[in-house]
């Protein structure tokens, strides 16, 4: 289940919510009451583990031709 984070342009309360991909984005802030509440966004962290993700790493055919 993903957690959404959001903040409410009233009071500047912030939060995190656990939510279905299904449920609506709330709207309602739980601390004033404000209907000013919205959705943050922000970069995921990407995280390469395992092989293929550096150039030594490439298949032999490919490293012979960018040696041309």
């Amino acid at each position: 289940m993903p957690t959404y984070h959001y903040q409410c342009k009233n009071c500047g309360y912030d939060f995190t919510q656990w939510q279905e991909f299904s449920d609506d984005p709330i709207t309602v802030c739980p601390q004033c009451s404000a209907s000013q509440v919205r959705k943050i966004y922000s970069a995921v962290p990407i995280e390469f583990k395992g092989h293929g993700f550096y150039r030594t790493d490439a298949s032999s055919s490919s490293s012979g031709s960018s040696s041309k």
